[in-house]
């Protein structure tokens, strides 16, 4: 469910409208073994503007010459592409295969594919449709509407316009999201067994939540008297002839042979069927005409063939109303993400899973929408729903470009001002996964050229995008249609964002204690001098054995001694043990093994504690013994060393919450 691309951004990363994804041509790879397409030239001349027309011919020439390309470099096995327009499918078309084994081709009509946090958009729509039959209100407490409890945060309540704008305050929530388990896919018991706790105030900091979708679900569900998966099929999938999808896990029966199967990449085993812990945030699973159907009932204002799913004007309100923290940048609609192209009005929205990567796009001035699906995850920054998309809109909407040039004295002092290192909203901070925010720190860069970069926003080839000047604290991407952009509060930069992650996610500028520009290299020195302790504790001994020489401590220097390097061992040993749990949570079947594991984690916080707070202790005691009692001077500055390393890592360890004790994160 986002947008970072840091090892355990990875993970919180899943189910996020993901407008963060690489754009750009995809970096070369090794193509995966798909069936090859043909790669047909532009046969349509385009007109005196510029714009190709938007014509079934013309699209399927454009897909053909683009997508098995874009596949073969992202290293991607099967793709579904859905082009609607004036409420009809103009161009619907599935790539390569649906499944390596079977050899089985994709078939827009006929294979599923998992949309991920596309999913949301229909629990928005359900939302929305609740609130015009008078049942929710947009600006209540949501506990009105539940039967525990959300806790206030500086006695403020969080309200369903919150919730829908992505700005309710939550931290993140990882574990379990998504499992291979159908018994973890319980809604209602996932959202009681632990609440993340809010970290902002409602309304106030874009900061994506699966969580908060979870609920809006549930609340649905309880205002409507229908099971939530009964709910969808009754009001949205049905009315919309949406007959081969479903957010049921596991899916009907009927549905089981259709369903496409997902890829790490191509030499990897196939993911089993994903299981989404708050299915509201993210079960769905579709062909790519259905999807179709969706985009025409949304472009029409709820209006599908003779039904109607919503009002015009419920329509309108859910695709218009802005919530916007970060202007001029995109802002947040109710359930849609702006995300405006050559002047075009454009609501989205993303999604992945662990192999499933998605897009949606509305035009809405064009009547046009775009529905693209992957099923591999494939080669890094090879994603290219983001350059699809561009390609698409530069082909049929193209518009000249407008910026006006920016004083050269103040872009470079803007650029020295926002430059920096950074922490996302999204997040978490109150447990032991608050150590990604620690090992993850996007920085930005004032660039030699006068150009800005931010480390987190790739192109095709994985170098980070360069961002030009074009107004006071705005920059647009070098050759690109993404801007960056920065908010200031008092002269000081309170949040920066780019227009591909604005409506989800901000980020703030670091606290100076937890700056990754000196914590890490500070840490990784505090574990190399205790390395070097431990390693040479035996080698000295050994050595002292052979020339006859005693080191000749006694008393309270010898006990201290020696703990101090036992100290030494037993944290090396638990860091080692958080290196075990991190990688497990990160390979194959990760989630379920660690929760599986809550004995280990549970003894791995305690263990933290004695080895963390109790090693400080133990190294200033050998501290205080060394300084009284004779030594040398290279035993002396040791003795500070040790002191200084023990306190570096329990700095690092309370900040990344490895001392907390828990297994919720």
């Amino acid at each position: 469910m986002g947008a970072m691309r840091t090892a355990f951004g990875l993970a919180v990363s899943m189910l996020t409208a993901s407008a963060a994804f690489a754009q750009g041509p995809a970096a070369p790879a090794k193509a995966p073994a798909i069936p090859p397409q043909p790669v047909v030239a532009a046969a349509t001349a385009a007109p005196a503007n510029g714009a190709h027309p938007l014509t079934a011919e013309d699209v399927e020439t454009f897909l053909d010459g683009f997508v098995p390309i874009a596949m073969s470099r992202g290293g991607i096995i099967g793709t579904v592409v859905v082009v609607v327009k004036d409420g009809k499918v103009l161009v619907k078309k599935g790539y390569g295969l649906s499944d390596l084994k079977t050899r089985k081709p994709v078939d827009p009509d006929a294979t599923l594919f998992r949309p991920g946090s596309v999913s949301k958009l229909f629990t928005w729509t359900a939302v929305m449709q609740q609130v015009e039959a008078g049942k929710i209100d947009l600006d209540a407490d949501v506990n009105t509407y539940l039967d525990f409890k959300i806790p206030p945060r500086n006695g403020k309540p969080i309200t369903m316009r919150d919730v829908m704008t992505h700005t309710p305050g939550f931290e993140e929530a990882i574990r379990g999201l998504i499992t291979a388990n159908p018994a973890l896919g319980n809604n209602e018991a996932n959202l009681k067994r632990w609440t993340p706790k809010r970290v902002f105030d409602a309304g106030t900091t874009p900061a994506y939540s699966n969580y908060a979708t979870g609920l809006a679900g549930y609340i649905v569900e309880r205002v409507s008297g229908l099971k939530f998966d009964d709910y969808i099929d009754q009001k949205i999938l049905g009315p919309l002839q949406m007959h081969n999808s479903s957010f049921r896990q596991p899916l009907p029966d009927r549905l089981k042979p259709m369903m496409s199967t997902g890829y790490l990449d191509a030499t990897k085993p196939p993911v089993p069927y994903e299981i989404v812990s708050l299915p509201p945030a993210g079960s769905l699973a579709a062909t790519g005409t259905d999807m179709g159907n969706f985009m025409i009932a949304h472009l029409q204002n709820g209006k599908f063939g003779d039904g109607q799913i919503m009002k015009p004007e419920t329509a309108i309100q859910m695709h218009e109303t802005a919530r916007s923290v970060m202007a001029p940048l995109n802002n947040m609609r109710l359930g849609f993400y702006q995300q405006d192209i050559n002047g075009q009005r454009v609501i989205t929205h993303g999604g992945d899973t662990m192999a499933f990567h998605s897009l949606l796009t509305l035009f809405l001035d064009q009547n046009v929408g775009l529905f693209q699906s992957v099923n591999t995850t494939g080669v890094p920054n090879g994603n290219f729903r983001q350059a699809l998309f561009e390609a698409f809109a530069d082909r049929y909407f193209p518009a000249p470009n407008t910026d006006t040039p920016y004083d050269p004295k103040l872009a470079a002092a803007q650029a020295k001002q926002i430059a920096g290192t950074y922490v996302t909203a999204r997040g978490a901070f109150s447990n032991w996964a608050a150590v990604g925010s620690l090992l993850g720190q996007p920085k930005i860069t004032a660039n030699a050229d006068g150009t800005v970069s931010l480390n987190m926003m790739k192109d095709g080839a994985g170098f980070p995008k360069r961002y030009a000047a074009i107004g006071p604290f705005l920059w647009r991407e070098v050759g690109g249609h993404d801007r960056l952009g920065a908010k200031l509060v008092d002269g000081k930069v309170r949040f920066v964002s780019t227009d591909a992650l604005s409506a989800i996610i901000v980020l703030e500028p670091v606290r100076p204690g937890i700056n990754a520009g000196w914590l890490t290299p500070a840490a990784g020195a505090a574990v190399a001098a205790l390395l070097g302790t431990v390693l040479l504790w035996p080698v000295a001994a050994i050595v002292r054995r052979r020339f006859g020489k005693p080191h000749g401590f006694t008393g309270q220097r010898l006990k201290s001694y020696r703990a101090v390097r036992i100290s030494a061992i037993l944290l090396l040993a638990v860091a080692g043990l958080w290196t075990f749990l991190m990688t497990t949570l990160f390979g194959p079947g990760g989630m379920e093994k660690m929760m599986a594991m809550d004995w280990l984690l549970i003894t791995t916080q305690v263990l933290t504690n004695i080895a963390f707070v109790g090693g400080l202790g133990v190294a200033l005691w050998h501290l205080w013994a060394v300084f009284k009692g004779p030594s040398g001077w290279f035993g002396k500055l040791w003795s500070v060393v040790l002191v200084l390393a023990f306190a570096v890592l329990l700095w690092f360890a309370w900040n990344g919450k490895l001392l907390a004790i828990g297994t919720n994160f």
